[in-house]
């Protein structure tokens, strides 16, 4: 069983929205502590989204007010609303989680995760 695994990729026009999914095993999940990346052609991977155990977020300035991560306790998956999406958000998103230094938990880009996910494809044409 994949210990995360995420779903809801696909290829839209620009100012299009999909929304992302990522489920997570009890053992993954259990920190709370979740987030979301994107790996564009040629580039370097990048944290967009995270949150932390309270459902507090944070995010790149590049994606603020477009994208909206939150997570289910219940069912124990995480999600990434994407809206208004624009060429350069193209690329292979992954979600990951438990983060190794719990004081970095619910800050994008700060901190390495313990476990991260499979990737789907997003392309937005222009």
């Amino acid at each position: 069983q994949e210990q995360l695994a995420a779903s809801g990729g696909g290829s839209v026009q620009a100012g299009g929205s999909l929304r992302l999914s990522c489920a997570a095993t009890p053992a993954t999940y259990s920190e709370g502590c979740m987030g979301w990346f994107r790996q564009a052609p040629g580039k370097e991977r990048e944290e967009v989204a995270a949150i932390d155990r309270r459902g507090i977020t944070t995010y790149i300035d590049s994606v603020k007010g477009r994208f909206t991560i939150s997570k289910n306790n219940a069912n124990r998956t995480l999600y990434l609303q994407m809206d208004s999406l624009e060429p350069e958000d193209t690329g292979i998103y992954f979600c990951a989680a438990d983060k190794v230094f719990f004081v970095f938990c619910g800050s994008v880009g700060r901190g390495d995760y313990r476990h991260y996910g499979q990737g789907t494809q997003v392309t937005v044409g222009s």
